[in-house]
């Protein structure tokens, strides 16, 4: 009885706590209806991962004089900072209006001197936009943004080797718009101005950017027309080119000689370290198709070297270059699975990948050793001591990136799904009893593929439903951890379903047993998905993706679709 009295006085004390909180919430309010800030701030967002598979990583920088500090952006989850070579990290971006990140430089002279690029350099489907670049004087402990807000994507910073005043900026400009900042951007006054040097305000952004580290004057820039509607995805067009300059990008020269005539796609530079006259360019053509060049005059001419392109779900999530700083004609094309060539090009053969991740993004190295390679892929970052034989995977760094989530009404503690690119369907307990809170292992997966939006079934937290691209649904049981594909399939002499890359999935509050999922037209099924009936016609225009406007017009099929 002594025990069931504290309980009681317990309850009381929290009750009058409560409804005291409350009522000086409600008076604020009363006081001022227009400020409910008041009501949340009680509320604070607390992480519950998860790390076990990490997330997509747009670009890594290891500082030059202390190799075991990095900074590392991602698509999906700002910069992140490591002083002990990803042992521990630290967020440095939290506070600032993007958590989208395409690029980051160090400053040369000043490596403390942080440039970030917002905006993610790909042409994805699942890409999120920035607002302009960023600049830190202390190591990313604050945060000022410089201009170009209307870019959406930058994809490369380049700060002078001697002026800190001079930086030069790779737009991509907007992905699914006309118009915005795009192009190669110079500032001579520490990011104050900018001024458009290269590009167009239509269509023609930039996506990659070099100097020779012999002679700040000498730039090259390859520019990037492309467009992304509901519809369908354009790559290439005329406006994408390699460009020279001579003059510190006051001024551009369009290189052609043994380039390809035809619409080019997303293009990828890198400059040989140890011949910085060689530079080799990675570029897209019609319909996936490509090729590796190399130039040995500064880009005067080029020669083909081989077909390499990046593959996956297209080169424009991909294609860029690296060139090895240890050793000449050592070149990696980043791709879903990473091609490397020994040869300058000639040929090209995949990297071990076993016991990693693939869909690689981004590649460091170590100036004290040869044998070291650092990845970012839509995993996470992985690391290699012995070239690429075996990886570390660094499985601290909370980016998986969720297109949607959903709960159930498990207890004690009720789970939460959600839908990951690239990273299956994975679900969590919202809390733990556990001292350590939830951890890696707590997280568990429902599905593979990229995970899109899940959903439970009221009243019973066993069913889940999950999906990878295209409608491909299934049925999961947690408590025989079976999985039935359920997908809606059309009547015999029907066309082909016609699912986005995310179907939308509703379980009705009403009769849990009840489904409805959409491709085209509307399904319903009243047994989780064992048999179907449409409840619509076709609900779109049922137009042919390639007879819509791209660029403002209709384009031909030979093009970098």
């Amino acid at each position: 009885m002594k025990f069931l009295k504290h309980i009681f006085l317990l309850t009381l004390s929290i009750t009058i706590s409560l409804s005291n909180l409350f009522a000086e919430v409600k008076g604020e309010s009363n006081k001022d209806k227009k400020d409910n800030s008041s009501i949340y701030s009680g509320l604070k967002f607390r992480s519950i991962g998860p790390a076990l598979m990490s997330g997509r990583i747009s670009d890594i920088v290891i500082h030059p004089e202390n190799e075991n500090l990095w900074y590392v952006t991602a698509g999906s989850g700002g910069v992140w900072k490591t002083e002990n070579s990803g042992t521990t990290w630290k967020s440095i971006f939290d506070g600032q209006k993007s958590f989208s990140i395409g690029c980051i430089s160090l400053d040369p002279q000043n490596p403390n001197i942080i440039w970030v690029g917002t905006g993610e350099n790909v042409g994805g489907r699942h890409v999120a936009f920035g607002d302009g670049i960023y600049k830190s004087e202390d190591g990313g402990s604050s945060w000022k943004n410089m201009g170009l807000k209307k870019s959406e994507h930058l994809s490369k910073i380049i700060i002078h080797p001697n002026n800190s005043d001079i930086i030069w900026v790779a737009s991509q400009g907007p992905l699914w718009s006309i118009g915005g900042e795009r192009g190669v951007y110079k500032s001579i006054d520490g990011g104050k101005s900018w001024q458009q040097t290269l590009g167009d305000s239509e269509w023609v952004g930039a996506t990659d950017l070099l100097i020779d580290p012999r002679n700040s004057n000498l730039l090259y820039a390859a520019t990037w027309q492309r467009h992304r509607t509901v519809a369908g995805y354009l790559g290439g067009g005329p406006g994408t080119a390699i460009y020279k300059s001579n003059d510190g990008g006051d001024n551009w020269i369009k290189l052609k000689k043994g380039l390809p005539k035809s619409n080019m796609g997303k293009i990828g530079l890198v400059l040989s370290p140890q011949n910085p006259d060689v530079i080799y360019a990675a570029i897209e053509l019609d319909r996936r198709t490509g090729g590796v060049y190399k130039s040995e005059n500064q880009g005067a001419s080029w020669t083909k070297m081989s077909d390499a392109v990046a593959g996956g779900t297209g080169p424009h999530y991909y294609q860029e270059l690296y060139a090895s700083p240890h050793n000449y004609d050592e070149i990696y094309l980043a791709d879903n699975y990473m091609q490397v060539s020994f040869d300058g090009g000639k040929t090209f053969s995949r990297m071990n990948e076993t016991e990693k991740h693939v869909d690689n993004h981004a590649v460091a190295f170590k100036s004290s050793d040869e044998n070291y390679i650092l990845v970012g892929c839509d995993g996470g970052l992985y690391e290699s001591f012995d070239k690429t034989k075996n990886w570390k995977f660094i499985d601290n760094l909370p980016l998986t990136q969720f297109y949607k989530i959903a709960v159930d009404d498990n207890k004690p503690f009720y789970n939460v799904y959600g839908g990951t690119q690239d990273n299956n369907t994975q679900g969590a307990p919202s809390r733990t009893d556990n001292i350590h809170g939830i951890r890696n292992s707590d997280w568990f997966i429902i599905l593979g593929g990229d995970g899109h939006q899940p959903a439970s079934e009221p009243g019973n937290p066993n069913i889940v439903y999950a999906q990878w691209q295209r409608g491909n649904l299934n049925r999961h049981d947690r408590l025989t951890g079976e999985n039935i594909n359920i997908k809606p399939q059309p009547e015999f002499g029907e066309k082909t379903e016609r699912f986005n890359w995310d179907a939308p999935i509703l379980v009705s509050p009403h009769n849990p047993k009840r489904l409805y999922f959409a491709s085209q037209r509307v399904w319903k099924s009243e047994d989780r998905g064992d048999s179907w009936e449409t409840i619509s016609e076709d609900l779109t225009n049922n137009i042919e993706r390639i007879s819509t406007p791209f660029y403002g017009s209709k384009q031909k099929w030979n093009n970098a679709w």
